[in-house]
């Protein structure tokens, strides 16, 4: 893992991705179907005003709130319909994802020794297990059965922008209880062949229905990689060059991720890759994503675009055509809640 200053601009992206962060609230609006934005509840209004949720709903959107009120990422579930107002649910999360009746929340519990902890939740947000991770969360994934879990945490920095930073990705078998700790511990291959240095670093996992396939990023020697992986072989391979933080379609056919197109200040664009043909797609999202995007369905990402010192989620056609539209206001880690199923 390599580690190394930030430069000035970096150091904007931190304080602003700090500020999000450590600033969750309620979400200000949801837009309405048709329309503009209709309110949910008022902006700056307190999570705990929001009706409380039982546990997973079913069907919506869950996010984690984001502004300028007080909290520390208060995760809300949206009516669905994308009208009403959204309920609380009493989790605080840093990165929320939801499955098939699982939840995963990566969170950090302050005090004397700060705790950072990747948090296993059944339908009724039960904890089911928990493990302790150093570091600040930055992406959370379940695979679509909600078996598989994965995260990944900055062991050093807070920023993809910088320099050098040192990221640790996990797996969890929710259902074996096996946990590889470190995807650093696989066999990476690189143009054909076996690929070791000290400065690998990996991050956003995403699951393919087989609970076996995997895809994420890793970086090494100043460059970015999507790599597919093998759980059961502990291996990966390299697939593609400037791809971050991949997100696979609900179909497997389809990647979106960011890609560096600019510089510091606005560095990434989202486009989406057609595994079995090799066609690369830029989507219609002209600013800045710095995101793991999820799939709202086959057709739609959804993705958190910074705003000052808070944050919306936008949605985006997955073909390139269209243009952004507004989903929520003061929010971001957005993921559809489909119907619970028992496990």
């Amino acid at each position: 893992m390599r580690t190394a200053a930030l430069s000035g601009r970096a150091r904007v992206a931190v304080l602003a991705g700090g500020v999000l962060l450590l600033a969750g609230a309620a979400t200000g609006y949801v837009l309405a179907g048709r329309g503009g934005p209709a309110p949910a509840v008022a902006p700056g209004a307190a999570p705990a005003a929001a009706p409380r949720a039982p546990g997973l709903p079913a069907g919506g959107l869950m996010y984690v709130g984001a502004g300028a009120a007080a909290g520390s990422g208060t995760v809300l579930a949206a009516p669905a319909g994308g009208t009403g107002v959204p309920r609380a649910t009493g989790l605080s999360c840093r990165r929320f994802y939801a499955a098939a009746g699982t939840g995963l929340c990566l969170r950090v519990t302050p005090g004397l020794t700060t705790r950072a902890e990747a948090v296993v939740l059944d339908a009724g947000l039960r904890e089911v297990r928990r493990v302790a991770l150093p570091g600040i969360p930055s992406r959370a994934r379940l695979s679509a059965d909600g078996r598989m879990a994965a995260w990944t945490f900055f062991v050093s920095g807070d920023s993809y922008l910088g320099v050098g930073f040192s990221t640790r990705a996990g797996v969890l078998d929710t259902r074996t209880g096996a946990l590889v700790a470190d995807l650093e511990k696989f066999t990476l291959e690189k143009d054909g062949r076996p690929y070791r240095a000290v400065d690998v670093n990996y991050w956003g996992v995403t699951f393919a229905a087989d609970d076996n396939r995997f895809y994420a990023t890793v970086s090494t020697a100043g460059k970015t990689y999507l790599v597919q992986g093998d759980l059961a072989a502990r291996r990966m391979r390299t697939l593609r060059e400037n791809a971050e933080c991949p997100s696979l379609s609900p179909d497997g056919t389809r990647v979106v991720y960011k890609k560096r197109t600019g510089g510091d200040a606005a560095p990434w664009r989202l486009h989406v890759l057609d595994l079995r043909s090799g066609r690369e797609t830029a989507l219609a999202e002209p600013a800045n994503v710095d995101d793991q995007a999820v799939w709202l369905d086959g057709r739609t990402v959804g993705y958190a675009r910074l705003r000052g010192d808070s944050s919306d989620v936008w949605a985006v056609p997955a073909d390139g055509t269209g243009r952004p539209r507004l989903v929520l206001r003061d929010a971001y880690s957005p993921v559809p809640a489909p119907p619970a199923t028992g496990r």
